[in-house]
């Protein structure tokens, strides 16, 4: 007799993978989840009488691998909407890095907290991200059910203290919440963290098997400063320092020159890069990731958002759209980037950005139970002529009815079960006079790129 199962979908047009990694849809399908895993991905009809603890019923909906913010900054859903309007330089150095100097390890808990509120009502079911005082963040993953990869920043300004603690938090975490939270080492990026750090941090991911997760050539501004100041770009300071030897996720890249490429490619196996496009046009950068020359590098270019400070949200839903829409525009080229090839970038690339693609990114048996059923049954949804771009160029994050992480429902019929958010408002709002005051005249640092 087959054991009752854990959950069982029923009804639904399952995205699903071929073995060529082809985006392709299952009519009338089923998924079946054991121990948080998906046992199983099957028609309706094969389940009818199978026993299970809890079955949904998701006609007229789609069920896909969730979304995978690649590069966030959780907690700075406390600053959305404060730093409007301005140049990269005055965004950092006025507002953000002044505020971030307040910052208590409670206002990045209830940021977290907020955060993955938002983001599981939008169909992310795991994020990375790059910030301070990570114990509170990683609580939060812990507490709420979403999974995270995450790493706790440093800067070469705070000194060994910054290295070492981003190392204690990676190797204390790694693995923790039932196995959901993986872990990286986190220096800022190439103009805050010196050469002799970042090769200090590459053989610390090499002795400790840690990946490393860090912004680099974010701007074209940044890349021109590089070569003018030391001769070389970001990318290839990462390659001088070692880190392109290790398991690197890179934020951004949109100032990734021509001859970045040849050593991108020659790591493409462990380097890959989050492209978050909302922000880049928000701050008139002149260039955005160049995604068509790295996918023929063969570099994943996984989803993100950045931060909502400067992105103003955690849609990764529009980061799919947008970059699809970019890289057209981009490239002068209509025929690229096709609805299914952002769908590949939202589920396979995003995963295997993130270090999990053996575990989430597709729905197929053996994998972590990391889905979201969306509803396409709305006027903007209809009437369906290709399914993959009603997804990409339809569907809206709201479109998401059900969120499922390690095969536990987070949220059901759009209601969150994990989060209490009404709550969390409350007391972050009371606590934003002293988060946003600046009187103090401090910075957490200074940005001169």
């Amino acid at each position: 007799m087959t054991a009752p199962a854990d959950l069982v979908i029923t009804g639904c047009t399952a995205l699903v993978h071929d073995d060529q990694e082809r985006i392709g849809f299952r009519e009338d399908a089923a998924i079946v989840v054991r121990d948080g895993v998906v046992a199983s991905v099957t028609g309706s009809a094969a389940v009818r009488d199978l026993a299970a603890a809890e079955r949904l019923d998701a006609r007229g909906q789609v069920a896909m691998p969730g979304l995978i913010n690649c590069h966030t900054h959780a907690p700075m859903v406390a600053l959305r909407g404060l730093a409007e309007d301005l140049p990269t330089e005055e965004w950092f150095n006025d507002v953000v890095w002044p505020v971030e100097s307040n910052l208590t390890e409670r206002d990045v808990e209830l940021g977290a907290r907020l955060a993955c509120a938002e983001m599981i009502r939008g169909g992310v079911t795991c994020f990375a991200d790059h910030y301070f005082a990570m114990d509170a963040v990683a609580a939060v993953v812990a507490e709420c059910g979403i999974r995270a990869h995450l790493g706790e920043a440093y800067f070469s300004s705070q000194g060994a203290e910054g290295r070492e603690r981003s190392v204690e938090f990676a190797l204390r975490h790694r693995g923790s919440a039932d196995g959901r939270i993986t872990t990286a080492l986190a220096p800022h990026a190439p103009y805050t963290v010196t050469d002799a750090d970042l090769t200090a941090t590459a053989e610390l991911a090499r002795d400790h098997g840690l990946p490393v997760h860090l912004h680099a050539a974010e701007n074209r501004d940044q890349t021109d400063t590089s070569l003018a100041r030391h001769g070389v770009t970001p990318i290839e300071v990462l390659d001088r320092t070692g880190l392109l030897d290790t398991d690197l996720l890179l934020a951004h890249g949109t100032g990734i020159l021509e001859r970045d490429l040849p050593l991108l490619e020659r790591t493409a196996g462990r380097t890959a890069v989050a492209t978050a496009p909302r922000g880049y046009l928000k701050f008139a950068w002149p260039t955005t990731t160049p995604v068509r020359a790295l996918r023929a590098a063969g570099v994943p270019v996984g989803l993100a958002t950045d931060g909502a400070a400067s992105n103003n949200s955690l849609d990764v839903w529009e980061s799919m759209a947008l970059t699809s829409l970019i890289q057209k525009s981009t490239e002068g080229d209509p025929r690229w980037l096709t609805s299914r090839q952002a769908l590949h970038h939202a589920t396979v690339q995003s995963a295997r950005a993130v270090g999990l693609g053996d575990r989430i990114g597709t729905l197929a048996a053996g994998r972590r139970a990391d889905l979201v059923l969306v509803d396409l049954t709305g006027p903007h949804t209809r009437p369906v002529h290709d399914l993959a771009a009603t997804l990409v160029h339809s569907a809206r994050s709201c479109d998401v009815r059900t969120t499922i992480v390690d095969g536990r429902i987070l949220m059901r019929d759009r209601e969150l079960l994990t989060i209490d958010v009404p709550e969390v408002v409350r007391e972050l709002e009371g606590r934003l006079p002293a988060l946003v005051d600046r009187s103090h005249g401090r910075r957490i640092q200074e940005y001169d790129t």
